[in-house]
């Protein structure tokens, strides 16, 4: 289930909150008035799991975010990750009540080749070493990331286990910024990112997603980082979100929304002196 994405929104609570909880639970009803839904799967988020104060070593599914602590906080993307964990623990409610086979995959990080004819919000995170939009570092300084062939294959997997049950995480690669940064500038020198990073430290820890319980399930990745990314970048470069080298890092500004409609906005990249418009 898609969440309406408009970081820039005014209202939050009625833009984006509240109509990924009801669209999750839309899809609920609509699956018990059929009668005929044998089994559900939810796409939740890792958003559901890490957004907490002391963040630990490695998550697994028992973990939840901090719903206190985000709406306190308010980092980027906070009101994303309140919808993503209001509308999961919502769907499991409603399931249940129902006696409905729910099943909920929490990815990490999607990256990979895209078919959709904007720039999608999971990749203009993943590339923010690229584009330059620091305010995403913080997302991506202790990362983890699935391909996102790999997540449509679990979904495949899962939906068609009949001994599958609960969460599962699917995430398939951990890396710090610094590290990430490193892959980047030896795989696309032409890029030229950024090797250090103001108020994040060179040591800075590894957080993982344990995905152990769907792997013991018999689900095998196929992909590793540099698969991800050769992926995104290629589709990025021919759709003409990404130049094909820059002479140095250079700053973007980008807005763009969403709807839970799937309607088209608008939305502007600026990009040094370049000024792209795109629909999304």
């Amino acid at each position: 289930v898609a969440t309406p994405m408009d970081f820039e929104t005014k209202d939050p609570e009625n833009e984006m909150i509240k109509p990924t909880i009801e669209g999750v639970l839309s899809i609920i009803r609509s699956c018990v008035k059929a009668k005929t839904v044998e089994k559900l799967v939810f796409t939740s988020s890792a958003g559901t799991v890490n957004v907490q104060e002391t963040q630990l070593s490695v998550y697994d599914e028992s973990h939840w975010s901090d719903l206190d602590f985000i709406y306190s906080k308010k980092m980027t993307a906070w009101m994303y990750f309140v919808s993503k964990t209001l509308a999961e623990r919502a769907a499991w409610e409603a399931a249940k009540e129902n006696n409905i086979d729910f099943i909920s995959i929490i990815p990490t990080l999607v990256v990979g080749p895209f078919i959709t004819p904007s720039f999608p919000p999971s990749l203009i995170t993943a590339l923010s070493l690229i584009n330059g939009l620091e305010s995403h570092y913080s997302i991506i300084k202790q990362g983890q990331y699935v391909h996102l062939d790999d997540l449509c294959e679990s979904h495949i997997s899962l939906y068609e286990n009949p001994k599958a049950e609960g969460r599962y995480i699917c995430s398939s690669h951990d890396a710090t910024i610094h590290q990430l940064a490193k892959m980047i500038n030896e795989k696309w020198p032409e890029y030229h990112v950024p090797t250090q990073f103001a108020g994040i430290d060179e040591d800075v820890p590894i957080v993982s997603f344990s995905s152990k319980k769907l792997t013991d399930t018999g689900f095998k990745f196929k992909y590793d980082l540099e698969d991800m990314f050769k992926g995104a970048i290629d589709g990025c470069k021919e759709k003409g979100f990404l130049p094909y080298s820059t002479n140095k890092v250079k700053k973007e500004l980008i807005t763009f929304s969403i709807d839970g409609n799937g309607v088209e906005q608008k939305k502007q990249v600026k990009e040094g002196g370049i000024q792209i418009d795109q629909i999304c």
